[in-house]
């Protein structure tokens, strides 16, 4: 006789439990473990349960505030995950949050990530004139003094990489081979004259790119903030002002000084400047990526000092193939530069563009000491070194200044790694003592101890046998849930957090409506008149769409809730979806075909044992024979 409709066979189901906790548990004690059996049973812990560090990194692509592209920002976070592990930071993590934020999280230890999130936007650019950038004098710097022998320059020197019989310092002829950089000094600057001769025609012009509406809209305000009279003034200067001959004009260019660092960075490049009241001070603190177009002229600093006016950027921080810190023959720490092909070919022409000064772009205040043009090394919105070209260069080069090893690692492994395509500010950074941690798992743990034991505790006082069934599944599923914590944790990192444990204490609850659910159609098919052993099957087929439908909508919202959120909420919701989806596992191949055995057992027939409650009285009530009458004689 076949098997009543709905009704599996209950050892077939229980085998294949039992073949999928070998197989988890296979994994957890064998895959890609190691050490004793307590480093192989532990899952993936949270910062948040063992300590660390967390950081948050807002990306903008320029001063117009408009987010970063989903490329940019991806490119962006592999690099900077490639720093945290140059730097020594073992298994860190690394991931985007929103659509303009980068995370930063080392679980088991504190330490300081500010400098992973440096831009390390590198620009090789021709300086073109030089001014006095203290924002108050009225004349360019005094003239320099060359550097001691034997010593590098306070701004740093780009010398190539000794090659052969190439010395450091060897002048090449135009037409190619190896040549050097000789340290321009830090004050090379020309006499007031010259700078106040400057005309437009020193050098040339920018690129007419298209001005961004949000960017135009911040000039307007700025040219509000000053007055027209002061607009007006500056927007007629065509070389660095001179306020001695002119004291008049200090008093208009004035309020250009009261501008703040981002209200400056929005200016043409030529009003940076020209204006002299515009200094250092305010050029050094604008925005990241404020001087980022490699198709514009910038303005930029060096030492908080001398400003300088800078051509379109030749040479990208892109172009470097590598970058490495070594000692020189001084035994002075620097940064030894290797350039791809494409980047080798850029930087060449770029050496003898300034070894020729072609087009005499080169003002008599942007030459060194020899009277060639300089090449400044602009990193983010300072310049790191602005050398004197002194000859061609055909090889490797070197960044050389008052670096210590930290600081020429720290630079190497930013260039070595590559620009950025998009520059962050930290935004927030919080530190996780190991005791914070551990108190916090302490507590997550005992939440979850006290909500199961408080499901099981109901389970018993009102279903009894059953609420073993209740017990085992529990058991079972908490088994399924860890192993597979365990695996995720070792296979795709996923890290058990706060907000994890969370998610797994509400599907406690969700687990626990499947149970009231079959249990309840249980009686229900009892009451109808129907035996308990052919009651289980039937109401198993009446409920199991029930159960299903309800853990359908419980794992739609934890993917919903996973895709759109950010953070730790997105723990919780992964979280609350793997314990849902183990839960429909241990309901299939567990709760029905032990229930379907326990029907069998004597026990189950006994409304105090069972836990049916008044549902089988009620069902004998029903089924029970009218005595017959007793025929009359």
């Amino acid at each position: 006789m076949a098997p009543p409709q709905g009704q599996m066979r209950p050892g077939r189901q229980l085998a294949v439990l039992g073949f999928i906790f070998v197989v988890l548990y296979l994994l957890v004690f064998f895959s890609g473990a190691s050490g004793s059996l307590k480093d192989r049973l532990e899952p993936k812990l949270g910062l948040d349960l063992i300590g660390g560090t967390r950081m948050t990194l807002e990306a903008t692509n320029s001063v117009d505030g408009k987010p970063p592209t989903a490329e940019n920002l991806e490119e962006a976070r592999q690099i900077i995950e490639s720093r945290v592990n140059a730097f020594g930071v073992a298994e860190a993590e690394v991931v985007t949050e929103g659509n303009r934020n980068i995370v930063i999280s080392l679980p088991g230890e504190n330490r300081d990530l500010t400098d992973v999130g440096s831009a390390a936007e590198l620009r090789f650019r021709k300086v073109l004139k030089g001014a006095d950038g203290s924002g108050t004098a009225a004349v360019p710097p005094p003239a320099a003094t060359p550097a001691p022998s034997g010593s590098p320059a306070p701004s740093g020197s780009a010398t190539p990489t000794p090659s052969g019989s190439a010395a450091p310092k060897v002048t090449s002829s135009p037409s190619g081979g190896q040549g050097g950089m000789a340290p321009a000094s830090p004050s090379a600057t020309p006499t007031p004259s010259a700078s106040a001769s400057a005309t437009p025609s020193a050098a040339p012009s920018a690129s007419e790119e298209p001005v961004p509406a949000s960017i135009e809209e911040q000039r307007k305000a700025v040219e509000q903030k000053v007055g027209a009279p002061a607009w007006q003034a500056a927007t007629g200067l065509q070389a660095p002002a001179d306020l001695t001959a002119d004291p008049s004009l200090a008093d208009k260019l004035k309020p250009f000084g009261t501008l703040s660092p981002q209200e400056v960075a929005v200016l043409p490049a030529q009003m940076q400047f020209n204006v002299p009241t515009i200094g250092c001070a305010q050029l050094d603190k604008r925005p990241p990526a404020s001087i980022s177009d490699p198709k514009q002229q910038v303005v930029s600093c060096e030492d908080s000092a001398s400003k300088y006016l800078l051509d379109q950027a030749k040479v990208l921080g892109t172009d470097v193939d590598d970058a490495d810190a070594v000692l020189d023959q001084t035994n002075a720490w620097v940064v030894s530069l290797d350039f791809s092909g494409e980047g080798q070919g850029k930087w060449t022409a770029l050496t003898r563009e300034a070894f020729n000064n072609e087009g005499q772009a080169c003002d008599a205040t942007a030459l060194g000491q020899d009277g060639k043009c300089r090449v400044a090394v602009v990193l983010d919105n300072k310049i790191v070194s602005s050398p004197e070209i002194q000859g061609v260069l055909t090889g490797n080069s070197q960044i050389t200044g008052n670096f210590t090893q930290k600081d020429a690692s720290a630079l190497a492994s930013q260039l070595r790694y590559g620009a950025l395509p998009v520059t962050f500010e930290p935004q927030e950074s919080q530190n996780v003592t190991a005791t914070l941690g551990a108190s916090h798992l302490r507590a997550g743990l005992l939440a979850a101890g006290i909500g199961m034991l408080l499901v099981i505790i109901y389970a018993f006082f009102y279903y009894r046998l059953l609420g073993s069934v209740i017990f085992l599944s529990l058991i079972l599923s908490a088994l399924l849930v860890f192993g597979a914590l365990v695996v995720l944790g070792r296979q795709i990192g996923f890290t058990l957090t706060l907000a994890g444990i969370a998610g797994m204490i509400v599907s406690l609850g969700v687990a626990a409506d499947s149970f009231v659910i079959y249990f309840e159609r249980l009686k229900d098919e009892i009451r109808e008149g129907r035996s308990p052993r052919s009651a289980v099957p039937r109401a198993w087929i009446r409920a199991r769409r029930t159960i299903i439908s309800a853990n359908a909508i419980t794992l739609l919202s934890a993917v919903v809730l996973y895709v759109v959120s950010v953070g730790t909420v997105k723990g919780f919701a992964f979280a609350l979806g793997l314990a849902t989806v183990l839960d429909l596992v241990v309901v299939f191949l567990f709760r029905h075909p032990i229930m379907t055995l326990f029907a069998r057992t004597r026990a189950f027939l006994s409304p105090r044992v069972s836990g049916l409650g008044r549902a089988l009285p009620a069902r004998n009530q029903q089924t029970q024979p009218r005595n017959p009458r007793a025929k009359e004689a």
